[in-house]
């Protein structure tokens, strides 16, 4: 008993202590800027940050309203074709319609061409997941084991390529733009790539490592809506096959909504057509594909201009309204309360 009477001072003294270090971090001695919220910093702040969002808002809105565009709806036009697509049996037969219009005022500068959908949900939980990041970077994968059924693999096997009802139901329609000028009918020019994120491109859409390309696939086949193997998507162009085509790509980036609008060309400004498309009669002639009739939905074909703030969407515009008209109603009902408040302590003061 002697012995731990003596050790225990000696063994508090050598055991470390838990006590944070004596210093300004530690013992939070920091100096410190502590606001000083009066009437008037509180007040300025509000009134200021109001000016700002309605100036930003109404001039986003201006430069929205600025956008030159044309919406075209030919789901009514190609009602022919419409009623061929319905019948699965006939996606051999090409069906061909033209939809006329006319430009009352020049769209100068890159025109952007679009296709839109109307009362398509891509939003569903087994849709947006129905697809294999790993095959669409070119890697050797088994699709079984992915998300892609009941679109992954033939009855014998045969995988598909690309898998998934995302890559199945790629929007196919092919439109084209004449210009008719001085009876004479004159083909716009449309740029096929440039229309997709550069990640995208470059880093999420990969094709297999191969000398050629329809060998990389071998073993493999098309979706069963599709028309050409995955290799053959353009055949115009080498680069813009396979899993890196532009239209395909534009295509697996899901909306969030039931109506939306995907880019699909854009101008090229060259010839007749440097300084955009020019004011006259045009038409449009659709191959038409996809059919959108058996979920009531509607296909549109829109041309639209760009401005600084992007495109003819008002949302950023009406947005920054709403918080500006927010805040300068807040700054006036703070004004009014401490008016009133101010009133009664003087009155109680007089007393």
């Amino acid at each position: 008993m002697r012995n731990r009477k003596n050790f225990a001072p000696q063994e508090a003294e050598t055991r470390p202590s838990r006590c944070p270090d004596n210093s300004a971090f530690k013992q939070q001695k920091l100096p410190a800027w502590k606001p000083q919220l009066t009437i008037a910093t509180v007040l300025s702040t509000f009134f200021l940050t109001g000016a700002f969002c309605l100036s930003v808002g109404i001039c986003l809105i201006i430069s929205a309203n600025s956008v030159r565009e044309i919406q075209i709806n030919y789901s009514e036009e190609c009602s022919d074709c419409s009623k061929l697509r319905e019948n699965a049996s006939n996606w051999d037969n090409e069906c061909l319609c033209s939809v006329n219009f006319t430009l009352d005022e020049d769209m100068l500068g890159d025109v952007f061409m679009y296709y839109g959908l109307q009362n398509f949900y891509q939003n569903h939980r087994r849709y947006v997941i129905s697809r294999s990041n790993a095959q669409l970077l070119g890697r050797d994968v088994n699709v079984q084991s992915s998300y892609c059924a009941p679109f992954a693999t033939y009855q014998n096997g045969t995988p598909m390529a690309p898998c998934g009802a995302i890559a199945n139901s790629m929007f196919n329609d092919t439109i084209v733009i004449l210009y008719n000028f001085n009876s004479s009918v004159i083909e716009v020019p449309l740029l096929k790539t440039g229309n997709s994120w550069w990640t995208d491109k470059n880093v999420k859409f990969r094709n297999p490592k191969s000398d050629n390309l329809s060998s990389a696939f071998a073993g493999t086949a098309r979706p069963p809506y599709w028309q050409k193997p995955v290799y053959l998507l353009d055949e115009e162009d080498e680069k813009n096959n396979g899993y890196i085509n532009d239209d395909f790509i534009v295509w697996m980036r899901v909306s969030a909504f039931a109506t939306f609008r995907n880019l699909y060309r854009r101008v090229s400004r060259t010839g007749q057509f440097a300084d955009g498309l020019p004011a006259g009669n045009y038409t449009f002639h659709i191959s038409y594909n996809f059919p959108v009739s058996r979920f009531k939905g509607k296909k549109y074909v829109i041309l639209s201009t760009m401005v600084w703030s992007g495109g003819s969407n008002p949302f950023l515009g009406i947005a920054y309204l709403v918080c500006g008209t927010a805040a300068t109603l807040t700054g006036f009902i703070i004004t009014a309360i401490h008016l009133k408040l101010r009133k009664k302590k003087t009155y109680f003061q007089e007393q």
